[in-house]
């Protein structure tokens, strides 16, 4: 499910429900405090519940998102009581999440959600919760704090809401959530290895390997492993470790490489020495 989908899906929340009256009437022109709190255009919105909310959804559909918000919450505010209160909440964090105010955002979806557990819409509550932590997920040179945050929001809606788009669609970014996590203990492995702190890298690519199985960073982890554990002599280990890259990815780059530094003796598809004089009278006598 794509971000340009959600829209629709947020719209059909409200325009359901509105009762055939137009989104804008003629206001009887009294002095109170709403004449200030006209929208940018200049237009003049009924303040009834209804005619607020529809005002909110046609500056959603406008992408005036700020306006959106302040509509939303007037309904609240105004008709705390109204069904269209309810709907409003629930508008207003969409309306944060369009404009990329992520914080605000999950914290109008936590009262909601809090407030209204039986709500009809409350499985989109939680998915648009997940997608505002999901979206946040940054490069893995960074903190990875967001991610976890995000695939535990994800992994919420799976386990409530089973058999719904949302949890497919969340399954789906779960996967990449997790290949985003396995590519951050790669990146720190990695700086280990090449600083020569052997113990620490290994760590990181076992986790990789232990915990990420499904991703696609598992066959350099295995290689990395192998080159490692060759480098501090630890032949046994590289060729069982070997075993398990050729056994599960055997047309893999990665065990190639492997491969060559095994059985081959050179490191990362390097040349072949010429053997020595005892070893080509080996070779030749049998």
């Amino acid at each position: 499910m794509t971000r340009r989908a959600l829209p629709l899906l947020a719209l059909c929340l409200g325009l359901a429900l509105l009762p055939g009256c137009s989104a804008f009437r003629a206001w009887d022109g009294r002095q109170d405090s709403l004449a200030r709190e006209r929208d940018a255009a200049g237009g003049i919105f009924d303040r009834s519940p209804e005619g607020l909310y529809a005002a909110g959804v046609e500056a959603l559909q406008q992408r005036r998102y700020q306006q959106a918000v302040d509509l939303f919450d007037r309904v609240e505010r105004d008709h705390p009581y109204s069904t269209w209160a309810t709907n409003a909440k629930l508008m207003a964090a969409y309306a944060e999440y369009q404009r990329n105010r992520y914080t605000e955002a999950i914290g109008a979806l936590d009262r909601f959600i809090q407030l209204h557990p039986a709500h009809r819409d409350i499985a989109y509550a939680y998915y648009l919760r997940a997608l505002c932590y999901y979206e946040q997920i940054s490069d893995t040179r960074r903190d990875q704090s967001t991610t976890e945050q995000a695939i535990a929001a994800l992994q919420d809606v799976v386990n409530r809401f089973p058999d719904t788009a949302y949890a497919r669609d969340a399954r789906l970014k779960i996967d990449l959530g997790r290949d985003h996590l396995a590519g951050k203990e790669m990146d720190v492995g990695r700086f280990y290895q090449r600083q020569g702190l052997h113990s620490a890298a290994i760590g990181r690519f076992r986790r990789v390997v232990e915990e990420f199985q499904t991703t696609n960073h598992v066959p350099e982890a295995l290689h990395r492993l192998t080159e490692i554990y060759l480098s501090l002599g630890l032949t046994e280990e590289a060729r069982k470790t070997a075993s398990v890259l050729g056994h599960n990815f055997p047309g893999s780059e990665w065990y190639r490489d492997s491969y060559a530094m095994l059985v081959e003796g050179r490191p990362n598809g390097a040349q072949p020495e010429r053997p020595g004089l005892l070893r080509r009278a080996w070779n030749w006598v049998f």
